[in-house]
């Protein structure tokens, strides 16, 4: 087998195309399900390219592919054939990038996007046209009984869920570029100016994007309230009882059952991760019970501004830079909602009803003796799911589709080929580029950077070394999470250690006392979310889950990036 076609486990792991493959590791840990894979597939290219025109960013996408169910990106730059194995020299690309019309129309529509400063029309857009309607689609959808559907009828609604998803996959990647560009922005420009860290910089952003702390946050705290007014309701969420039964007497309580019913309602069927082979939150009792816990424990405010810091690097900026230095800040705060935002109101939601059709599905083809388990049917199309509910075919057969569960349940990224073909290349520096085009150019670096880049110091078998996402000294269990299966085991006040987490992980997030994982730089999900609830985090230790046992104690240290592993 050549060096391009590696196997694991049996399996060839084929390029997805032409040119230099990367497995996608800060999103996806497992292999991915095929109606998530479809989205992907469809929506994000579409939305990404979409943002990219608009504000004149070289790179035109990310190309997604997929091998045996594993993601891997490709960066398409504009003007580039495809498969390009890397830029062409320096004076070529200066040449190209002056003559070639759809670098030329690139490079006007980024002096554009930055005079005009056109993200605030997007945000407009978001706020008073996509998001409303795509709340309201997720809705339309949630309000069907699927019990009730007819089986002709099931398999209608589950192409209208996988059209649904691939629908919100390409409006959460079309606001890709407007979330993006400004952090960028202002971390070009404030690192140059101040030598401040990404982190340090980042630290002026906490209590920007209360979303972070999740989607139904609001509706948690609410019932944490409604909580401190009834003995009797704490008394009951106190009680050492099956958690779905506390939770069904909270629901029904009379003093608290409005709010605690609100909540749940309102993450029932969230998926924890970005896929809807992941439990969605109303199967995870133990958890939601646990998060009333803990917020009941401990109120979360929003974080004041932080004067003392931004004086502090503000003094830092050259006295000629200071007011980009100013401008670039608020465009940014302004703007650094948006980020989660995209995501927890389009395909966050969409997956989880994906997620419940085909659960339906699952129930009524195992009854049939079509599958092994309700929790297989994730794994069918939306093709197979037609032809298997209506009788057309009994293809796939029960064994392979539990062969395909098994394999997406059991393999990881760390199991996968890192690069197919070749390593994707480093974007050519901002100063190869026309003086109009550097300035995107830049913010698109490091934002790339700052997102996947992890740092390469050597861990040890008693400290692992990451990046510091947030300042402050913690010490704690550590809860290894693999998957959403191991949810039901966080225990307030533990230490969180993965390899990755979701927007959709936030249902935990009022327990933590600390964040840890392998993978991610410093503008992740766990970066921002461990900001948001002022909590430590450590990201990209890249071992963490291999040199972690779940219950060890551990130190995090929020300034030096270190894990420390006691005794």
């Amino acid at each position: 087998m050549s060096e391009q076609h590696p196997v694991v486990n049996g399996r060839t792991f084929e390029p997805p195309g032409k040119g230099p493959w990367e497995l996608e590791t800060t999103h996806a840990l497992r292999p991915m399900t095929p109606l998530a894979q479809n989205a992907f597939m469809t929506g994000f290219p579409k939305g990404f390219a979409e943002g990219t025109a608009r504000y004149g960013v070289l790179l035109s996408h990310l190309a997604p592919g997929f091998s045996q169910g594993f993601l891997y990106n490709q960066p398409v730059a504009v003007g580039a054939p495809e498969g390009a194995m890397g830029p062409p020299p320096k004076p070529v690309l200066q040449l190209v990038s002056r003559i070639h019309p759809a670098m030329r129309r690139r490079h006007k529509a980024a002096e554009r996007a930055l005079r005009e400063k056109i993200w605030r029309q997007d945000l407009a857009n978001w706020d008073e046209v996509d998001k409303p309607a795509a709340i309201e689609a997720h809705r339309a959808i949630q309000a069907v009984d699927v019990a009730a559907l007819s089986d002709a009828e099931l398999a209608d609604h589950v192409d209208g869920c996988a059209q649904h998803a691939n629908y919100c996959a390409y409006l959460h990647h079309k606001y890709t570029i407007p979330a993006c560009l400004p952090v960028g922005d202002f971390l070009a420009g404030a690192m140059g100016w101040t030598g401040a860290s990404v982190g340090e910089l980042m630290g002026l952003l906490r209590g920007r994007s209360v979303v972070s702390r999740g989607f139904a946050a609001d509706e948690l705290d609410a019932a944490a309230k409604a909580l401190t007014t009834s003995d009797s309701a704490r008394t009951i969420l106190a009680a050492a009882a099956d958690s779905q039964a506390i939770l069904t007497e909270l629901t029904t309580h009379p003093e608290v059952g409005p709010e605690v019913s609100a909540y749940v309602e309102a993450v029932r069927w969230r998926c924890v991760g970005y896929d809807l082979g992941e439990k969605a939150a109303g199967e995870l009792p133990d958890t939601l019970v646990e998060a009333l816990r803990a917020t009941l424990a401990g109120a979360w405010t929003a974080a004041p501004d932080d004067d003392s810091a931004l004086l502090a690097l503000r003094e830092r900026v050259p006295a000629e830079h200071r007011e980009d230095f100013d401008d670039r800040l608020a465009e940014v705060r302004l703007m650094y909602r948006l980020r989660d935002e995209r995501g927890v109101y389009s395909d966050g939601w969409a997956v989880g009803l994906g997620r419940r059709a085909l659960l339906e599905v699952g129930r009524r083809l195992t009854a049939k003796d079509l599958l092994g388990d309700p929790e297989h049917a994730v794994d069918l199309s939306a093709a197979e799911v037609r032809a298997l509910l209506l009788g057309a075919s009994a293809v796939p057969s029960a064994t392979e589709v539990a062969e395909r569960f098994e394999w997406r349940t059991t393999m990881t990224t760390s199991d996968a080929p890192q690069f197919l073909t070749a390593m994707p290349p480093h974007p050519p520096p901002p100063e190869w580029f026309p003086a109009r085009a550097r300035r995107t150019a830049a913010a698109m670096n490091i934002f790339m950077f700052s997102l996947f880049g992890v740092p390469e110091t050597p861990n040890s078998e008693s400290v692992l070394t990451g990046l510091a996402v947030n300042t402050g000294v913690y010490e704690g269990p550590a809860r290894l999470v693999e998957s959403s299966e191991d949810f039901g085991r966080i225990r307030q006040g533990d230490v969180l250690v993965t390899r990755m987490t979701s927007p959709y992980f936030n249902v935990v997030l009022p327990m933590l006392g600390a964040i840890v994982t392998d993978r991610g730089g410093q503008l992740c999900h766990a970066a921002i979310v461990a900001r948001e609830y002022g909590i430590p985090g450590i990201v990209g230790t890249r071992e963490a889950t291999k040199l972690i046992r779940d219950g060890d104690r551990v130190r995090i240290n929020g300034t030096t990036g270190e894990v420390h592993l006691l005794a």
